[in-house]
């Protein structure tokens, strides 16, 4: 893994190819390189590190030819160097692939190739797969990477070229995303739909085990058994402007400054004020199966994790409804207890999180209704489950999810009203918290306004070497969340805790040294939090409490407040996290990192 792009058309190949890569950046990669077919045969051209590398092993005079593949790589088999960069050829020289994903049994593949005299040149499970392409190909390359990926165990997104097919590309998906951009004499192939937003908003995306040939003006999909299929074009209805950086210094901080926005989208039409619920059609859920619902289980990944830990709190609290939270990695190694009265929910920003895909997939197998609460409409999650709610929040770049998670937060608020609507929650009380909810990105966007306080703290304590993050009750996941945005983006170790958990075991690192960040508002354990907070204190540790506007008391007895509105309790996580989030930003500015891209992050992590 992790980005493909491919062009076909009338146009110069080199700058297009080039172009989407970067804008595929964001994913996270530690090396690059096309190919490409010209009137001499196949050019490659790799590098180690950023883009501009590639360029300049390019040189400034631009390669002739007007069909190409290119790949930024995240590596999973072999070190990061120029030999194991994508893409790769076949012994002859005349095939060329990249590709996403990880290939299970490579060593079985490899032992047969190297039995019929195959030379392999790199470490990586891919090269594998262009040479078992080139054992089959008698003049049809469709029909060779069909018959290849017949013998090939694991996931892929792949695109190949041939000199021999001066104007096709293949392109092949397995739990690997891949989509066909459809333009005016040119066509394109990427992972993502922003490589290509720039000359096409129609799209193709293509389902797991189809096999596409694009050429400049035409694509015919088919299944590996060549049965063929009919193409579903979609418009995507993100601008070009919204993956650009629009004037911030980075794509996390525009996504963080973004956020009254995207929540505003997140509850557009869905609020109704009459009756104190939520309107999700999406779900497609009768009343009736809803309210037969007894248990739900929640699953994701790092951040969307967090999301659902909230939604755990949120849907007990309202609707009086048993929540399990997975890690999605783990849900399908333990033979999970599933019955019809069951609901999985399954989020995932890009909707192509591989563990996640699998845990859906798992509970499907067993019966389980499974819903969706993703960010990208077309991805495989959106079009697996049985229904579910897009988040709204727009194309995110930043490896670390800032906007997505609130998104998502506000989402599962709405599905735990309407849940609780149905059960226990009187008109009422549903008429209060939809008023708070309508107010959130208002109140989001007051907090971002006052941001000098949190700059401050962030020149104070960039050098830390550890931080700890503390939360009680619906405020502990977004304590674990505010040490991950540390983690990723400065690198600094950081752990989140339930405050009461801190006497067992944290309290021992607690020095002068150690800043400790506190979720303490006006809440019913607000006289508890208190208590640990003096905890730290006597042990010289330097607080940073994020607190509700008016508690004059808190500033007392800490180093540091960052005051939040207040709200409705249940709501409080979508205020509590935006000084986190901006404080891991300017911590790692200060530091030096890369925002955007830390290191050994992917944004969407399509391999287990």
């Amino acid at each position: 893994m992790c980005g493909i792009v491919g062009y076909v058309g009338s146009k110069q190949a080199q700058s297009i190819l080039l172009d989407g890569l970067k804008r595929l950046e964001y994913r996270g990669y530690d090396s690059a390189g096309l190919a490409m077919v010209t009137s001499d045969g196949m050019t490659v051209s790799k590098s180690v590190g950023k883009i501009k590398e590639l360029e300049a092993v390019l040189g400034e005079e631009e390669i002739v030819s007007s069909h190409g593949i290119a790949h930024t790589r995240w590596a999973t088999h072999g070190e990061p160097n120029e030999v194991n960069a994508h893409p790769h050829i076949d012994t002859n020289g005349d095939i060329a692939l990249v590709h996403n994903g990880i290939i299970e049994n490579y060593r079985t593949l490899k032992e047969y190739l190297a039995q019929t005299g195959c030379v392999f040149r790199t470490d990586t499970d891919t090269e594998i797969l262009v040479h078992l392409i080139r054992s089959y190909y008698t003049g049809d390359l469709t029909e060779a990477v069909r018959i290849a990926l017949t013998q090939v165990e694991g996931t892929y997104g792949i695109a190949v070229i041939s000199t021999a097919h001066p104007n096709m590309i293949i392109a092949a998906k397995m739990g690997s995303p891949l989509v066909i951009g459809h333009g005016e004499d040119e066509n394109f192939v990427a992972s993502d739909v922003s490589a290509m937003l720039k000359h096409t908003n129609r799209v193709v995306y293509l389902e797991d085990g189809v096999i596409a040939t694009v050429t400049s003006d035409s694509y015919d999909i088919t299944t590996i058994d060549k049965v063929h299929i009919s193409p579903q074009i979609q418009d995507i209805n993100w601008s070009l402007d919204e993956i650009e950086k629009g004037g911030y210094d980075h794509f996390m901080l525009k996504e963080i400054h973004e956020q009254p926005t995207t929540l505003n989208n997140a509850i557009r039409g869905r609020l109704n004020f009459d009756e104190g619920n939520a309107r999700l059609a999406g779900l497609n859920l009768h009343r009736e199966e809803l309210l037969n619902v007894d248990r739900v289980i929640i699953t994701a990944c790092g951040t969307s994790w967090h999301s659902g830990l909230i939604a755990k709190y949120l849907i007990e609290d309202l609707a009086r409804i048993s929540v399990e939270v997975e890690y999605a990695s783990e849900f399908r190694y333990r033979s999970p207890i599933i019955n019809e009265k069951t609901i999985l929910i399954a989020i995932s920003q890009s909707g192509e999180t591989a563990d996640t895909l699998a845990a859906m997939r798992e509970a499907k197998q067993r019966g389980c209704t499974v819903l969706g609460v993703v960010n990208s409409v077309g991805s495989s999650i959106a079009r697996g489950s049985d229904g579910g709610v897009f988040i709204h929040a727009g194309p995110e770049i930043g490896v670390a999810s800032t906007k997505a998670f609130t998104s998502q937060v506000m989402v599962l608020t709405l599905i735990a009203t309407l849940l609780g609507r149905m059960r226990q929650v009187s008109v009422q009380r549903g008429q209060e918290l939809i008023q708070k909810i309508e107010e959130i990105p208002s109140q989001v966007a007051k907090i971002l306004a006052n941001d000098e306080t949190i700059k401050k703290i962030a020149d104070i304590y960039y050098n830390a070497d550890n931080f700890l993050y503390l939360g009680r009750g619906i405020n502990f996941p977004v304590a674990l969340e505010g040490a991950l945005k540390l983690k990723e983006i400065s690198y600094i170790h950081a752990e989140g805790y339930p405050a009461a958990e801190m006497k067992h075991g944290p309290i021992a690192l607690i020095d002068d040294k150690m800043p400790v960040v506190v979720i303490a508002l006006k809440d019913p354990v607000y006289d508890k939090v208190m208590s640990n907070i003096a905890e730290v204190r006597a042990r010289s540790g330097q607080v940073i409490a994020i607190a509700t506007e008016g508690d004059t008391e808190i500033a007392e007895r800490v180093n540091h407040v960052i005051y939040i509105p207040e709200t409705d309790r249940l709501l409080t996580p979508l205020l509590s996290v935006i000084p986190l989030q901006l404080l891991s930003y300017y911590i790692a500015v200060k530091r030096g990192c890369h925002i955007d891209q830390p290191r050994n992050l992917a944004k969407s992590v399509t391999v287990e």
